[in-house]
């Protein structure tokens, strides 16, 4: 059985100029489209790209409404602001926590 033979320059491009040929061979054997083929086409997308426009507006809007119910929701469920505490009731507080921790400690 012979070697592997690598082709020469002049046969890459001969198989080039081949392949070439034959996808315009393969161009050139396609119908062509009437003018009412092209129009119906055209109306195929049209309403595609609408039908799309609509879904998108849709969702659009479900996800607003989505997000001012939970919005609506986070709203409803806090608890009313405490009053500010005076000085002397925020001095209170935290020498609780600290005689807390002292008695942890030891």
């Amino acid at each position: 059985m012979p070697g592997f033979k690598a082709p020469d320059f002049n046969e890459r491009t001969a198989a080039a100029r081949a392949a070439k040929e034959r996808m315009l061979d393969k161009f050139k054997a396609r119908p062509v489209m009437d003018e009412a083929t092209v129009a119906a086409r055209q109306a195929a997308q049209a309403a595609r790209e609408q039908a799309e426009a609509e879904k998108r507006a849709a969702k659009k809007i479900a996800q607003e409404e989505a997000k001012a119910a939970r919005a609506e929701k986070a709203a409803a469920g806090k608890a009313p602001p405490r009053p500010a505490l005076t000085e002397e009731e925020a001095k209170a507080i935290r020498d609780a926590r600290y005689a807390a921790r002292k008695q942890r400690k030891g």
